[in-house]
């Protein structure tokens, strides 16, 4: 069962990142098609970049066609939900681990059917004072492990699969909070026997600073807007580390694979979550998103805090999008398997457009500064446009951060791809 429809102003307020990419192809184009259609195809065969464009705009229609589509599964009454362990991994996490606890703790769902693993991986400072103070006001509800040394993300929750007593197993970050209707929310999808896996919904706890307010509008584009568009086609790539619920009994035979996990003759610590993923699919099991799921995180407030954040998700980009495509042309899983082969290819869309933008951004600033200019704002109004999307969570002038965070993800952040693909055997993954 559906949720309601949302209100048309909504609605409409989706297509603004397709008609933000829109303007931006006609921009390149309508000097072009007053030559002629000639003109057009010779610029496309000089041009593969322009190529890219337009294929990057059917792309986003692809999308918005299968966004529209897109609702969340409805909230299931008590008699239908099933039993849920939730696992908080927490390493030198401070009291924010208390407030991650207690926002579990306190949700909408029935403690008989809840459980609440929070393992300790090995904390030097006071964080399991804050989980002990947690466990005592809700000892029916909350189970504490401890490691006597750090051990890392994917063994603190392998201890907590392995230990779950819960069906469908759902993994929250120690840095982050839910919404009350969260737990349920992600429960109702698994309902539906194909499925194994589901995203919810990201957003920004810390959204006053300048980067938190840019990651703000980014997160709401990036996991809202691509991930509806994904779970109608039943092929969510990444349900993040920060709110995900798996089904247990897909995981648990690929346990020590994933714990193990090595690229080129390294051991890959982080990405855990998109690795998680990737299982799911490749058992051959649906992962779906839903928007009624909501999670509220801590994200970087410095420069050199974002880019290790965004050089380890590009690692595990490159690592698990090699891990995707061993399989993605096999029978891996009855129904609609090419959708998610398109996804994947639109996805390296990028790499092209960064490789590109390194050449192309220091060419324009030592031979036409002034071309560079009137694109960078000709990017700013397009991005803006399609950062309108962002009213549809929050009203007011912030959607305009989206914009800025074009321009400075263009102009500061261009060389982590490349910089990650370099150093994708780096053990060290940009951690704190």
């Amino acid at each position: 069962m559906q949720a309601p429809p949302e209100s048309v102003p909504k609605r409409l307020l989706g297509l603004c990142p397709l008609l933000g990419a829109a303007l931006g192809v006609t921009l390149v184009f309508l000097p072009l098609a007053r030559q002629g259609l000639p003109a057009v195809g010779r610029a496309l065969v000089s041009s593969p970049i322009l190529v890219l464009v337009v294929a990057e705009l059917m792309h986003l229609a692809f999308l918005t066609a299968l966004w529209l589509r897109y609702r969340p599964v409805a909230l299931p009454p008590d008699e239908a939900l099933p039993v849920l362990t939730v696992i908080i991994p927490a390493y030198n996490e401070g009291p924010m681990v208390e407030q991650s606890i207690r926002s579990v703790a306190g949700a909408n769902y029935p403690h008989d059917k809840l459980e609440i693993l929070v393992v300790d991986d090995g904390s030097r400072d006071d964080t399991f004072f804050h989980m002990e103070k947690l466990r005592k006001l809700h000892p029916q509800v909350v189970r504490l492990i401890r490691f006597r040394g750090n051990q890392g993300k994917r063994a603190a929750l392998r201890t907590g699969f392995e230990s779950a007593r819960g069906d469908i197993v759902i993994t929250i970050d120690s840095d982050s909070e839910i919404e009350p209707d969260t737990l349920r929310a992600l429960a109702a999808p698994f309902s539906d026997p194909r499925v194994g896996g589901v995203a919810g919904w990201v957003r920004v706890l810390n959204s006053k600073p300048l980067i938190g307010r840019m990651l703000d509008v980014q997160f709401t584009l990036s996991f809202d807007l691509t991930r509806a568009a994904q779970s109608i086609f039943g092929a969510v790539f990444v349900c993040p580390g920060a709110l995900s619920a798996f089904r247990r009994s897909v995981i648990l035979p690929f346990m020590d694979e994933w714990v193990n996990q090595s690229f080129l003759g390294r051991p890959v610590g982080h990405g855990e979550d998109q690795a998680l993923t990737n299982i799911v699919l490749k058992a051959g099991f649906h992962t779906a998103y839903q928007r009624n799921a909501v999670v509220w995180t801590l994200v970087p407030q410095t420069y050199r805090q974002l880019t290790r954040m965004l050089t380890r998700w590009d690692r595990s980009y490159v690592v698990e999008g090699f891990s995707f495509a061993k399989f993605m042309f096999t029978k891996y899983r009855d129904g609609n398997r090419v959708f998610p082969i398109l996804g994947f290819f639109a996805s390296t869309f990028r790499l092209f457009y960064v490789f590109v933008g390194l050449v192309a951004l220091p060419a324009a600033l030592i031979r036409r500064p002034d071309v560079l200019v009137a694109g960078l704002a000709a990017g700013f109004v397009m991005a803006a446009l399609s950062s309108l999307y962002y009213l549809r969570a929050r009203p007011g002038l912030r959607f305009l951060w989206g914009a800025v965070y074009a321009v400075y993800a263009f102009t500061a952040l261009l060389w982590i791809l490349p910089y990650a693909i370099v150093t994708v055997r780096d053990e060290r993954w940009g951690t704190r």
